[in-house]
């Protein structure tokens, strides 16, 4: 005899969020690579630098139009969270469950525990989002620093030319923006195994959901009563 199991499916992100995250997927990996050829550019193969295999300018091009898409794909992300209860932008870290749920899920990922409760924001995830939201301020800041840093009196360098004094020059923040980007790969490596293992390996939707909005699970999760719309 079949054993029935009654999985439970709670709307958890909304439109703005998954939009975001596909523009925020693609806008990483074409900075990423139009970021590494224009620090490191293939061999120019003609004799003028204007005339090259490449042409460079059209990858700086690209690269200044993947940094704005992204910016301003983060006020979806902003509008999000303010209409839906799901997108939520940082964990709640005045709560002191939450560090509880870390260790719990950190135990299992270590091997040191079996499984972990159903969350349906993990919060060790959560955790590591805080991590990346820094990572890109960071690129950002740099990013318009050196977007427009020779005009003080332009509004990149109103706003953003003080980075470049923070970091101490003009070559510190191409530094420091080029070794944040390695970090941000890494990270994405990271979370693309991690949400694998979750979907395939626990149950949790973690893939599916960023193109359904939904989660379905097994488990009543611990958190489900934070998320206002649910169907069972």
């Amino acid at each position: 005899m079949k054993e029935v199991v009654q999985r439970r499916v709670y709307y958890l992100f909304s439109p703005f969020l998954r939009i975001f995250h596909w523009i925020m997927v693609d806008s990483i990996i074409v900075l990423f690579v139009t970021g590494i050829l224009i620090g490191k550019p293939l061999q120019i193969l003609a004799l003028e630098p204007s005339e090259t295999v490449l042409m460079m300018n059209w990858v700086r091009n690209i690269h200044f139009l993947a940094a704005f898409v992204f910016c301003s794909a983060f006020i979806l992300r902003i509008y999000g969270f303010i209409i839906n209860r799901g997108d939520r932008l940082f964990p709640r870290f005045w709560e002191g469950h939450f560090y509880r749920e870390v260790v719990d899920v950190a135990l299992h990922y270590m091997l040191l525990k079996p499984s972990h409760k159903s969350y349906l924001r993990n919060p060790l995830a959560r955790m590591s989002y805080v991590a990346l939201y820094a990572l890109v301020a960071i690129e950002i800041f740099t990013g318009f620093a050196m977007y427009k840093m020779t005009e003080p009196a332009s509004m990149g360098g109103l706003f953003f030319g003080w980075v470049n004094v923070v970091l101490g020059g003009e070559f510190m923040t191409h530094v420091v923006h080029h070794y944040v980007a390695w970090f941000i790969i890494l990270f994405a490596i990271g979370h693309l195994y991690m949400v694998t293992r979750a979907e395939f390996m626990e149950g949790e939707s973690e893939v599916s959901s960023m193109f359904s909005g939904s989660k379905i699970l097994v488990h009543e999760p611990v958190d489900a009563n934070e998320v206002e719309d649910r169907k069972s």
